[in-house]
């Protein structure tokens, strides 16, 4: 092997710019006169054509498992002709790791438009089951919050102290949405609404009520009282304002800045991580549970400080609508540190939810929309092909690849 001079070590950095610059003008960003980037088009049908490489990309390196667990796993989704909207009834069920149900959720996860996350640190992660079928209708992946988040910061009104403090009590969803048909029937609407559930409460409660911190080293007793959200197609017409018998479920709290690294492909950033470990920077080291959603963000932030470039390449300009679930009557107060405990009045189950959301969005759009019966479960082979063939349901919701301040 050649040694690494500091020579060779810049040229190598140089050539990770020049790579950096080919992929942002491939996805079609433009600069702005003040160097930041432009997103070609807003609308979400563009949006989605930006995420296509990525896309590609994942599902590429998922070969091997989609070739086993597609036939071994199809069974489980539904054909149009199953699903009776009068009778649908949700049902969850966690997701162990390494077991049936994790290769469902995985492969399921691969149908997004969106490449979703693996997530990070705390992790509860949820298939919701059509009871009355047997069949697989939504997808639910909490994970630990980012940090900074300005929308919801300024939502509850915290200082930094209080947070860093209490951020134990809040979970970020992920992964959130229906899978067909079920999106073509606002599906996507009942799968959020269950994240106010009294299942979702207590499954927090057993797996992390006393736990110690990584990062902090300190046993903290955490319960849950709320859940963040957002879109990674702009403004989003399915969380909007979504309220079940006047109660709010998830509410609009504001828009992301416009950071992040979705637009940085794996093997670029494969790539930056080497140069950083060339360098001897502490961030090539990162990808620990404790170093936080964001270690990916700061470490592209570094190798382009180091090379002597403008970070706004990572201000993408595609701002995230933020949505905010309380869980509880009195959640801002007690993460401010006002009161001591969360009061939850009013948690349904999620059979009660899911009651309330069929009779309130399921059953008026199967009568509105009822071409849903022509849905086949192998038409989700099409929605694994990096080459898409039929256009995919605005009513499924995906969520970011990467957690975004």
């Amino acid at each position: 092997m050649p040694r690494w001079t500091k020579a060779r070590i810049a040229r190598f950095g140089g050539r990770i710019h020049g790579k950096l610059r080919a992929h942002l003008d491939e996805l079609g960003f433009m600069e702005s006169d003040d160097g930041r980037l432009q997103p070609p088009d807003s609308s979400k049908d563009g949006l989605r054509a930006m995420h296509r490489l990525h896309r590609a990309e994942r599902l590429s390196a998922e070969e091997c498992f989609l070739r086993d667990a597609a036939p071994r796993l199809l069974h489980n989704f539904a054909n149009g002709k199953e699903v009776v909207p009068t009778k649908i009834l949700p049902r969850l069920q966690v997701v162990q790791a390494n077991s049936v149900e994790s290769d469902l959720f995985r492969l399921a996860s691969l149908t997004w438009s969106v490449p979703v996350s693996q997530g990070y640190g705390r992790r509860m992660r949820f298939l919701v089951w059509d009871d009355s079928n047997g069949k697989l209708m939504g997808l639910i992946a909490l994970g630990d919050p980012v940090f900074n988040l300005r929308a919801r910061d300024q939502l509850i009104g915290w200082s930094a102290a209080q947070r860093e403090q209490r951020l134990v009590n809040l979970m970020d969803a992920y992964v959130l949405g229906a899978l067909p048909p079920y999106g073509d029937l606002l599906g996507g609407k009942l799968v959020a609404c269950l994240l106010r559930s009294r299942e979702i409460r207590d499954c927090f409660a057993k797996k992390y009520g006393e736990r110690k911190s990584i990062i902090a080293d300190k046993k903290k007793h955490a319960a849950l009282g709320m859940i963040t959200t957002s879109s990674s197609l702009g403004r989003s017409s399915i969380y909007n304002r979504l309220k079940l018998d006047g109660v709010p479920y998830l509410s609009p709290i504001g828009y992301t800045t416009g950071w992040g690294h979705f637009h940085v492909p794996a093997e670029l950033f494969a790539e930056m991580r080497k140069y950083m470990r060339l360098k001897q920077h502490p961030y090539a080291k990162g990808n620990r549970y404790g170093d936080g959603p964001n270690w990916k963000l700061r470490l592209v932030r570094a190798v382009l400080d180091n090379l002597g470039y403008n970070s706004d390449l990572l201000r993408h300009g595609i701002m995230r609508e933020v949505f905010a679930c309380r869980m509880a009557t009195n959640t801002e107060r007690v993460l401010r540190g006002e009161v001591g405990h969360f009061q939850y009045r009013g948690l349904l189950s999620v059979r009660e939810i899911g009651e309330l959301a069929r009779e309130r969005w399921l059953v008026p759009r199967s009568e509105r929309r009822p071409e849903f019966r022509m849905w086949t479960r192998e038409l989700i082979l099409d929605l694994l092909d990096p080459r898409p063939r039929i256009q995919i349901s605005p009513e499924v919701e995906p969520i970011r690849f990467f957690a975004t301040a």
